[in-house]
């Protein structure tokens, strides 16, 4: 199960995202994701991964999509910093 929260601030749109990442959800993500930006200007974007507990190769191509199209990443624990990092250092190069 994936529970996404939007928070809609002045500094950032951030999308915090609390479960596992896989499956129907990478799904949900997607859609939740393309539903709020036709909605609203392109403001800073986050995506807070400090509540997810797995990913899955469809989860990760999905951040990674939300990467390119300008979302920083925010993280806590070793995995997701090392998660992080990978997809940030693959789409740079």
């Amino acid at each position: 199960m994936l529970r996404i929260t939007v928070h809609d601030d002045p500094q950032a749109l951030t999308f915090q995202l609390e479960g596992c990442l896989t499956g129907v959800w990478v799904q949900e993500l997607q859609k939740c994701w393309q539903d709020t930006l036709s909605s609203r200007r392109r403001p800073n974007l986050r995506v807070d991964l400090t509540g997810v507990t797995s990913i899955d190769p469809r989860g990760e191509d999905c951040l990674s999509a939300m990467h390119r199209q300008g979302a920083e990443f925010i993280a806590a624990d070793c995995l997701m910093l090392a998660f992080v990092e990978e997809i940030t250092q693959a789409s740079q190069g």
